[in-house]
């Protein structure tokens, strides 16, 4: 199955819910970043989050960045999506390794350790709008669920989730995000706080061959769920020579001048996609003439 989202409302548009598998993409950053177990789960939940995120951005053109530091080994991670099911992310330390914590789970709140969580959207307005919460658990779906509620001021429940295989493949991955319009009654409020506490995990309903659909049924069974649209979604890099050519001129002339007296061609690569680049010696004095 490839991976898509689903977007829906229940109880009479009281609710807004959406709900994701990425097991394609999240497998796709670990083959790219070469990612360890906990670093690609770690990945996988931040990706799967933004992803669904930026579904509720309303421009074709507008962005949505997470950014995660903490004080852990894994020290932090930047993720995009767009409004299109496009994402893309890196971990600072892709290699860390740790031992399962107390549940027997891989422990990604161990990994990036206490730190911030801050979310950037860029809406083509002048300024990008920018919201910072210290991170509660590091496990991302607490931290986006307290995101939520103090930043934007919208109760929600957020689940993540990746499984891995033995082989250290990505086996299941995905997340729902649910949340409550402000005009939302006492009784749906219940019945819905009823469901999410007999809910299990999304790895575990989606190992069960469940789709995103089926997981909104449960978690909103009794609340005329109505499913409004499905999106695919990808691990998609949008860099090119062009892009990475402005960053080079962005560092400025004494920097690009050095590399020219150096008299090699250098190698410039993305972060997102470990895409690499060259430039010869004659592209760069390009570069320099242009930045003046």
């Amino acid at each position: 199955m490839s991976d898509y989202i689903v977007r829906a409302t229940a109880a009479d548009a009281q609710i807004r819910a959406f709900a994701a598998t990425t097991r394609e993409l999240t497998e796709k950053a670990r083959q790219t970043h070469n990612t360890s177990p906990v670093a690609t789960a770690a990945l996988g939940r931040l990706m799967t989050g933004a992803v669904m995120m930026g579904t509720m951005l309303k421009g074709e053109r507008d962005l949505m960045t997470l950014q995660v530091s903490g004080d852990g080994p894994l020290r932090g991670m930047t993720v995009t999506a767009d409004s299109m099911g496009n994402v893309k992310g890196y971990v600072l330390e892709p290699g860390v390794c740790l031992p399962a914590n107390a549940l027997g789970k891989l422990d990604v709140g161990g990994a990036l350790g206490k730190g911030t969580l801050r979310v950037i959207k860029d809406m083509g307005l002048k300024e990008p709008y920018v919201g910072q919460t210290m991170l509660q658990t590091g496990e991302i779906a607490e931290d986006l669920t307290y995101y939520f509620a103090s930043s934007e001021q919208v109760p929600s429940s957020v689940g993540l989730g990746v499984l891995m295989e033995r082989d250290n493949t990505v086996k299941q991955a995905g997340g729902f995000i649910i949340q409550l319009m402000p005009f939302a009654g006492e009784e749906v409020i219940r019945k819905l706080e009823e469901n999410l506490a007999g809910f299990s995990t999304v790895t575990k309903q989606l190992d069960q061959g469940r789709t995103p659909e089926e997981i909104l049924a449960l978690l909103l069974e009794g609340l005329e769920l109505v499913v409004t649209d499905r999106m695919q979604c990808r691990f998609h890099c949008d860099c090119d020579k062009k892009r990475v050519e402005r960053a080079i001129i962005s560092i400025g002339r004494k920097d690009i001048g050095e590399m020219i007296r150096e008299g090699r061609p250098i190698e410039a690569s993305c972060q997102f996609c470990n895409t690499y680049y060259q430039f010869s010696v004659e592209e760069l004095e390009g570069m320099l003439s242009r930045s003046r």
